[in-house]
């Protein structure tokens, strides 16, 4: 009863009790980021497995509830959900902690890609590589949705919200935030009326096995006293990260000038980190456009193959604008050699991109915990996780659509507008890599890493033996 009361009210625990020391967070969220493949979706559900069905450091609902929270922030959710959780378990260090792991591999991975890319092209072992990875990624991706569908979409209303939040950004182009707006309002009246279809919680999802509850987890479910909101703490953080985040690039305007490559990188990717909401693909059509046409940086192409990089390497999706900021560097390197160049443009990308994200979750976390107990705020935060799930479906199907087939056409009658792949064009090699990893997932229960080994190997074989044919 009293733990009941203290989750209501948002009363602190006492710091501490969970008993995970630093060096085993360590260990848990570096094993998160090596294995956070297949966009946010497949991250999220990775997160889940490890931080609560296996660890059980916190419970289902707490979970969903710092979801919520992050899905509706500009940035990488995923990235930031770590951030969230790590901050919850060991304050600003575990966020820090937790926020730089999960983005380490992606950026690494990515540089030495980069640095692949532009010495060897169009190799075909390369080629091969991508080849194969990008059917898995497909596969990983369905597999996600499934994931995430059967712990958000409990409800009816829930069901009827992905479904419409899906036809709506499939069909209609709708925006991603005005998607994310109705669906929080949506969720808001009905449950301020009392309508529980609009409440959420994990007892719901015992179909798909035991769910954790809150107050079974190692943190428990009353608010930890670091958590409660501290104005004078807010202010702090949000000025030594403010500083972190632009001051790189005062420096780099005043010494190397407004028209620097290094500057334009700086000031445009700063602007992204405020406006990316939705994620990656949600950003990509307005970076494509000014990094293609406005500082001819890049080719529409290579843009694709950026892409490509980020969704079969470990870590965020939007990690493709550190290989905008590498080709940028690499094409206008200035006094210095392309490769120190590129590698500059690439960490200054990564920098002024994911800075900001530390700033969203340690300024606002502690209020949103406060919220916990917030009936009509959950609703709404459930109904915005319900139109994600719609939307994550529109990415299965995007990438099925521009990954199985090498053209579509665009059927429009008045708002609708739907691709439509060409079927004379489908890549039956691609296909069937696709299959064979969605069998290996769904069926055999292979793991993420080696389902991606084994389509990557696949892949090299398969362009080694066309190309040799």
């Amino acid at each position: 009863m009293a733990g009941d009361t203290a989750a209501r009210t948002g009363a602190p625990s006492s710091d501490h009790t969970h008993g995970v020391p630093i060096g085993e967070a360590i260990r848990v969220w570096a094993r998160v980021a090596a294995l956070s493949f297949g966009g946010p979706a497949g991250q999220i559900a990775v997160m889940h497995r490890i931080v609560v069905e296996e660890k059980r450091w916190i419970g289902e609902s707490r979970f969903l509830h710092a979801l919520n929270y992050c899905m509706l922030l500009p940035g990488p959710e995923a990235q930031q959900l770590a951030v969230y959780i790590g901050w919850l378990m060991h304050r600003t260090l575990g966020g820090l902690i937790a926020g730089l792991l999960f983005i380490l591999p992606g950026f690494l991975s990515i540089l030495a890609l980069s640095y692949v890319y532009v010495v060897f092209g169009d190799a075909s072992v390369v080629e091969g590589l991508f080849f194969g990875l990008k059917a898995a990624v497909l596969a990983i991706v369905v597999q996600a949705v499934f994931r995430i569908g059967s712990r958000a979409l409990v409800k009816p209303a829930m069901i009827a919200i992905a479904g419409a939040a899906f036809i709506a950004i499939f069909a209609f182009k709708v925006p991603f935030p005005l998607i994310v707006a109705a669906a929080a309002f949506i969720g808001y009246l009905g449950s301020k009326s009392g309508m529980r279809l609009f409440r959420v919680t994990a007892g719901h999802a015992a179909t798909r096995g035991a769910v954790l509850q809150d107050r079974d987890s190692l943190l428990g479910e009353a608010t930890p006293a670091h958590a409660r909101p501290d104005l004078r703490w807010s202010l702090k953080i949000s000025a030594v990260i403010l500083c972190l985040w632009l001051g790189p690039v005062a420096l780099i305007w005043v010494v190397a000038g407004g028209e620097n490559v290094f500057t334009h990188i700086g000031v445009f990717f700063s602007k992204m980190a405020v406006v990316t909401f939705g994620g990656a693909y949600a950003a990509l059509a307005y970076v494509a456009q000014e990094a293609v046409q406005h500082y001819g940086w890049l080719q529409p192409g290579e843009m694709l193959d950026g892409l490509g990089m980020a969704e079969t390497t470990p870590g965020p999706l939007i990690m493709v604008l550190q290989f905008v900021g590498f080709l940028a560097a690499y094409r206008d390197p200035g006094g210095l050699s392309p490769m120190v160049a590129a590698t500059f443009g690439a960490i200054l990308t990564t920098w002024v991109t994911f800075v900001p994200c530390f700033l969203w979750i340690f300024l606002g976390a502690p209020f949103i915990e406060k919220l916990r107990g917030n009936a009509a705020l959950s609703g709404a935060m459930s109904a915005i996780t319900a139109a994600v799930v719609g939307v994550i479906l529109n990415l299965a199907v995007w990438l099925a659509v521009h990954t199985l087939f090498r053209a579509v056409t665009v059927l429009s009658a008045g708002p609708l507008h739907i691709e439509v792949p060409v079927p004379s064009t489908l890549i039956l090699p691609s296909a069937f890599l696709a299959a064979a990893a969605a069998f290996a997932l769904f069926k055999l229960k292979r793991s993420v890493p080696m389902t991606l080994g084994l389509s990557a190997f696949a892949g090299i074989g398969w362009i080694l033996l066309a190309g040799g044919g």
